[in-house]
Formats: C-alpha cells, structure tokens, sequence
C-alpha cells in the first residue's frame, strides 16, 4: 500500500517568507524531498525517482525563490532527493536567470541511522510505521538496528549549524533529505511529537538561522526556538 502524504509546497513558501521577514543574518532549512515513486521491493529505494507532480512542485519551489537570498544545495544520495534539488535550481535559473550551482551530497543527510536495513524493515512491516517510529523515539529498537534517534538528530542538527556558519550571508542554504531525518530533530529538539503532530508532507521543512550571534529553529508547527 503506498502511503499518502501531503505536499507542503505553499506551507514552505509561506515559513521561508515569515523567517525572512524577521532579517536573519543567516537562513537554511532541511526540507523533505518532493512527491516520489514507491516500490515493493526495499533494495529498490535509493532509486525511487520522483513522480510528475513531485518533478512539478520542486520546480515550482524553486521559482517562487526570491533572487536573493540565492540556494545553496545539500541533498541526501538518494535519487529523489538529487533530483528534488536539481529541479529546484531549475524552477529558480528560469525565474532568476542562470546560478553557478552544484549539489553537494552529505550522509548527514540520507538514512545513514539505519544500522541493518533488513531487520529495520522487518519490523516497521511487522507493527506499522507510527508503532515503529514510536519504538525507535523510546529507544527501545536495538542499536545494532537503528542508531540511538537522540544521536541521529544532533548529528543532522550539526550539519545543519555548520553549514550555516559556512554559508555566504547572500546565500540561503536547502538540505534535502528524508522524512525520517526531520523526525527525531521534530521530537527531541522541538517539542513534535509524530502522534500529536502528524507526518512530514513532502517539501515540509525545518529552519535554522542565525540572527545576532544566536541560533534558532522554526517550523510552521511551532515559532522560533533557541538552539
């Protein structure tokens, strides 16, 4: 059964536009890839490319992009995350004119918290995904099968600070990635809690930026926390 998500193309917008409004001296924000492709066979998902309407609303985001500040791209390895970011630079190159953009890759960014893929899927078939995301948060799934959720969400929240203490203050950074990886930064760092909140749509996102010497996290679930 493919599972039904909402896409969060205009909430993003709208989030991107309330931080900007509040001067950040630095911006960036992980965001889930766009609308995807599923497959039956697990080996198969770091191929699943991104479906016509997902092609269509990452480029959309992009275009609605104001020229300034201008992306700087991260993405997972996987391939609609890739291919999320490429359309995105698209949509903005043909509202903004042409960028010296390149995708840089980070395992910060893919499922790298996933220890024995086998066993993990196992288990998330066996008790359904909020049981299993559930199990996870409690810390009762062995390390072994997935990496300590506390530890998985500092790693990616440190990518995300250090990415933006290196980012040029004209630029504004985007991390696409997974939903499972906004999950644990949602739970442990920002109060969400999956049952209360509700899934991670795609192009749903979380900020970080800087705005006199302090750091800050923001969703459109929940105004500005600081790190």
């Amino acid at each position: 059964m493919i599972p039904k998500y909402k896409m969060k193309l205009q909430t993003t917008i709208k989030t991107i536009d309330k931080i900007l409004a509040v001067k950040p001296d630095k911006i960036a924000f992980i965001m889930r890839h766009s609308e995807r492709h599923f497959h039956e066979d697990a080996r198969m998902e770091p191929f699943m490319g991104l479906t016509d309407n997902g092609k269509n609303k990452s480029m959309e985001l992009g275009s609605t992009l104001k020229k300034h500040p201008d992306p700087q791209l991260f993405a997972s390895s996987f391939g609609r995350c890739i291919e999320t970011a490429y359309l995105l630079d698209k949509g903005y190159c043909n509202n903004h004119g042409k960028t010296d953009n390149t995708v840089e890759l980070d395992i910060a960014l893919t499922p790298f918290y996933i220890n024995n893929i086998e066993k993990a899927i196992a288990m998330l078939v066996k008790s359904g995904t909020d049981i299993f995301l559930r199990s996870w948060f409690n810390k009762e799934i062995p390390e072994d099968i997935m990496l300590d959720p506390e530890k998985a969400s500092q790693k990616i929240l440190s990518f995300m600070k250090l990415k933006l203490q290196n980012l040029d203050n004209k630029k504004i950074g985007i991390f696409v990635s997974h939903d499972w990886n906004i999950f644990p930064i949602k739970e442990f760092h920002m109060g969400l809690k999956h049952e209360e909140w509700g899934n991670v749509g795609y192009l749903d996102s979380i900020f970080i930026y800087e705005k006199n010497g302090k750091y800050y996290l923001a969703n459109h679930q929940k105004n500005a926390i600081e790190l």
